[in-house]
């Protein structure tokens, strides 16, 4: 649960913790749709090479914020399971353009055993392995190689072709979703809710002239980010308790672990309520009224590299848009 980096704040005193939370916000979503323009042409090798230059920006940016590399890609192990399935289906998938590989799979009784004996092997010594990702990279070739290893027995067999095409393609949709959530993480580590709650309603104060309740949405955007980190520090809490009580999560069945999960669930929501009902208290009195106008204590100025900040994050989506008119 330390892994999910949404929602977290690191206090590092950078300069991208002191440009303007207005800036961040519309500069993080000039990026999401840059990224987005960027279409999926198998064929050539740009658009992946696109990718590949938004990610060295972002760790680049990354870097520059003082934020430590092994936080941002402890924020991916829990989308790695999405990305190797989205990388796989991807692959075999687009069967078009230069065969790089071909290989005979058999799909035998021997081939389903040592399949199905190996991924309960698996998922018995996984959580003692300290490196479970690259645990988990092995287990996946594994799946595959031992479709390779046994002879054919009975049942049927077929062709995995990989192209050159697939490659691009699965790549390509790996690094656009790694982008995505990099990005958002990133926004997340160096603002503050209460600086993201102000962006999120500057942003949207247009919406006012139709009767939209920005304040509201962008409370609660704001404390729905806010709270995602808490609401995992007391589940790991929970969860800790339990176990020092004789809860085992990791050795049941199937039937035991529904009762645990249900058993964990039921303390969340009590948590969850009580800690909701807290805040609408603390909010009320300070005085908190929905729709009155607010003061705040700091006043937010664009400053020079507000701007140049805008300005390259612009010069982006422009080379997005000219590099989609090209391909």
């Amino acid at each position: 649960m330390n892994n999910l980096t949404l929602g977290q704040y690191l206090p590092t005193n950078s300069w991208l913790h002191k440009v303007d939370p207005r800036i961040k916000l519309l500069n993080l979503v000039v990026l999401l749709v840059a990224i987005f323009l960027v279409p999926i042409r198998s064929s050539t090798l740009t658009p992946i090479l696109s990718m590949l230059a938004i990610l060295v920006l972002i760790l680049i940016l990354t870097a520059s914020a003082k934020i430590p590399l092994m936080k941002v890609l402890n924020g991916l192990k829990p989308i790695v399971f999405l990305l190797t399935f989205t990388f796989v289906i991807q692959l075999f998938y687009t069967q078009s353009g230069t065969l790089l590989f071909e290989q005979e799979m058999y799909v035998s009784v021997t081939s389903i055993v040592a399949v199905f004996l190996f991924l309960v092997f698996y998922h018995l010594t996984k959580r003692r392995i300290k490196f479970r990702t690259t645990y988990f990279f092995l287990a996946v070739f594994m799946f595959f190689y031992l479709q390779t290893l046994l002879p054919y027995i009975g049942l049927t067999s077929y062709t995995m072709k990989v192209y050159d095409e697939g490659l691009i393609k699965a790549g390509f949709i790996f690094l656009r979703i790694t982008n995505i959530i990099i990005l958002t993480s990133l926004l997340t580590f160096t603002t503050m809710t209460t600086d993201l709650n102000y962006a999120i309603e500057s942003l949207l104060k247009p919406l006012k002239l139709i009767k939209v309740p920005v304040e509201m949405i962008a409370m609660m955007l704001s404390l729905t980010l806010r709270y995602i980190p808490t609401l995992l520090i007391e589940t790991e809490k929970i969860m800790k308790a339990q176990a020092s009580r004789g809860v085992d999560f990791k050795e049941n069945s199937f039937g035991e672990k529904i009762k645990q999960i249900i058993s964990l669930l039921i303390p969340v929501f009590v948590i969850s309520f009580k800690r909701s009902e807290d805040l609408a208290n603390a909010m009320e009195v300070r005085g908190y009224v929905i729709g009155a106008k607010r003061t705040r204590i700091d006043e937010y100025h664009l400053a020079t590299r507000d701007f140049l900040a805008l300005i390259v994050t612009l010069l982006v989506l422009a080379a997005m848009i000219y590099l989609k008119t090209l391909l």
